[in-house]
């Protein structure tokens, strides 16, 4: 019951943030992604699922959708600096462009992106290896998170940029495709008079 409300407040956090479907739709459908490392590392290791296995699933989704959410805001910004060049040079924007702005986007957030992943490393290795006091409940929080962060920085670093470009892609080739056929209708409209 608290995976589902999970995964129900994440979506909600991410319409609350961007307003559009588009950019909850890619999340959401790349989390899994995610969350595959996690579970992975856990097979490998021979650990069963428990709650506290289930609250590292948790802090996982949680890290892996807030840095998709920076690297969506370092896209959309890199975009929209290419549509309001192409918009001074008075054309439309083309797919070299959104490409190069999915580059430049990506570009931007390799370097924080990976002292994140370096930090969570360096911070929950020590506990997943460590032994002591607690150590048994503190190791099952950590190896989810230990394993899914590889995964998650794939999704952030490739799966995401990826995703992005096919989506705003079919966005230009649709808008592209509206404003012919408006003109075209426009067109044959005054040919009529």
């Amino acid at each position: 019951a608290i995976a589902p409300l999970t995964v129900a407040l994440i979506a909600l956090m991410l319409w609350l943030t961007f307003r559009r479907l588009g950019e909850v739709l890619v999340v959401m459908a790349s989390l899994p992604v995610a969350l595959a490392g996690g579970v992975w590392l856990l097979w490998y290791l021979g650990f069963n699922l428990s709650v506290a296995v289930g609250v590292g699933f948790i802090a996982l989704a949680g890290v892996a959708v807030e840095t998709a959410i920076v690297m969506l805001v370092y896209l959309n910004l890199a975009l929209e600096r290419r549509r309001a060049e192409a918009s001074a040079e008075g054309r439309s924007l083309t797919p070299e462009d959104i490409e190069a702005a999915v580059v430049e986007g990506a570009l931007l957030r390799l370097r924080p992106k990976v002292m994140t992943v370096a930090t969570i490393f360096a911070g929950l290795f020590p506990i997943m290896v460590g032994g002591g006091t607690g150590s048994e409940v503190m190791r099952r929080i950590a190896m989810p998170m230990v394993g899914g962060m590889a995964t998650a920085t794939a999704l952030t670093l490739i799966v995401i940029p990826a995703v992005y470009l096919i989506w705003q892609r079919f966005r230009v080739r649709t808008q592209a495709a509206a404003e012919a056929e408006e003109l075209r209708a426009h067109g044959t409209a005054h040919s009529a008079e």
